[in-house]
């Protein structure tokens, strides 16, 4: 597992600064992508959050994955 880690299943209403104050209880959080709707503009209701390291993001989603 690399230090990117796919996050899906969010709600449209999340930002950035919400996932990143989430993931960096478990290390350093570099990036944080909300991914959005190419014709609305709109939060797809997923995200891309880079991590430090690869243990940070392993435990980011042991701790976070459900």
């Amino acid at each position: 597992m690399g230090n990117r880690l796919y996050v899906g299943n969010l709600s449209y209403q999340a930002s950035s600064e919400s996932l990143r104050e989430a993931f960096s209880a478990y290390g350093e959080v570099t990036d944080v992508h909300i991914v959005q709707d190419r014709e609305t503009g709109r939060s797809s209701g997923c995200a891309l959050v880079t991590t430090g390291t690869q243990d940070e993001a392993a435990e980011a989603v042991s701790s976070l994955d459900g």
